[in-house]
């Protein structure tokens, strides 16, 4: 295996443990999203070889040489602002989508999944922040919206995902995954669907330690681990 891919594994993993101790969590609790969208064809087989297994990519057209390469090697996320006419390429490939964010989309993943006889775990991707330059859904708008698509047989709603702002100082991202773990616990407070949704996907290379501090479940990790070619 390549040496730095195996040493940048290690660090990662002893930050993980380390922010999973401080939080009194488990690191089992904690699972890996590899994103490869900047790395090579090369590095993303590398990647899998590693036993990194859990691979996250942003844009289909990006991702489509390596998913025919790789395919069947690992469990594939979908972790990018999904277009509307690019749901029946990503639909059947990918098993997690952590983008959902508007009616409209619901509805073609829910088309497509049932065509295919399957049922597509989604994460409600929710903007915490604020910020006019991310996509998700606003805060206040998650729970009518969860209300819309209960229905939709062919989606399964998996769990909700953020994008911190980048911050100088991680700790400046801790009140954006507090609330999103917060909005996670309201929803199942209210009961609107008959299970619990478990998974939160928030924290990236530059805060991902906060963010399992406040409980993410898997963080999205691209440069700290995979490098950038």
């Amino acid at each position: 295996m390549n040496s730095q891919l195996q040493q940048r594994i290690q660090q990662v993993q002893e930050r993980i443990s380390a922010a999973c101790e401080r939080s009194g969590r488990e690191p089992h609790d904690v699972r890996t999203i590899a994103v490869t969208k900047y790395v090579s064809l090369e590095t993303t087989g590398e990647v899998l070889r590693s036993g990194l297994d859990q691979i996250g990519e942003n844009r289909w057209q990006d991702a489509a040489e390596k998913w025919e390469a790789f395919g069947s090697q690992g469990t594939w996320h979908f972790i990018g602002h999904l277009q509307t006419n690019k749901v029946k390429e990503v639909v059947g490939r990918f098993a997690y989508i952590h983008s959902l964010d508007r009616l409209s989309l619901a509805k073609e993943i829910d088309k497509k999944a049932v065509a295919l006889g399957i049922q597509v775990p989604c994460l409600l991707q929710v903007n915490i922040s604020g910020e006019e330059t991310k996509y998700g859904l606003a805060p206040d708008a998650l729970l009518p919206f969860v209300e819309e698509i209960r229905g939709l047989t062919g989606i399964r709603i998996a769990g909700l995902m953020t994008m911190a702002p980048y911050e100088a100082e991680a700790e400046e991202t801790r009140p954006v995954f507090r609330g999103l773990r917060e909005w996670r616990d309201r929803l199942n407070e209210t009961g609107i669907l008959d299970y619990e949704v478990k998974e939160l996907s928030m924290g990236m290379s530059n805060d991902f330690e906060v963010a399992i501090e406040e409980g993410a479940t898997w963080v999205r990790l691209g440069s700290v681990l995979v490098g950038k070619e």
